[in-house]
């Protein structure tokens, strides 16, 4: 995926604004709201290093984990048909509807 920061287990996502000439993102995959911004790319990645070690040393202070804990589920929506397929797709390979999803999640993490 491209606009996206990785910075000592942080990700970041990152946007242009043309009105204000500005990049900005925000750390994804945490409890709290952190964004950082810069006029140029290097601004943009020192602002964001910058907010994920403001962050981490501002949580290991108050003694909270700093990335947010998943719990392992998670609804996903999809079209009916393609849920009925899913489904019939499952049951020809003997395995549960859950299975099936976490294999496709599986062989797509491992292609990246």
């Amino acid at each position: 995926m491209k606009d996206v920061l990785t910075y000592k287990g942080f990700t970041g996502t990152v946007h242009f604004s043309a009105e204000d000439k500005v990049f900005h993102g925000k750390i994804e995959g945490i409890d709290d709201l952190v964004i950082f911004e810069g006029h140029s790319v290097e601004e943009l990645i020192k602002a964001f290093h910058n907010a994920a070690d403001d962050y981490a040393a501002l949580c290991k202070e108050m003694g909270k984990v700093p990335i947010k804990s998943y719990r392992g589920s998670f609804n996903v929506r999809i079209p009916p048909e393609m849920h009925r397929k899913a489904a019939e797709r499952a049951i020809q390979k003997g395995l549960s509807l859950n299975q099936l999803v976490q294999t496709a999640i599986e062989k797509e993490l491992v292609h990246n």
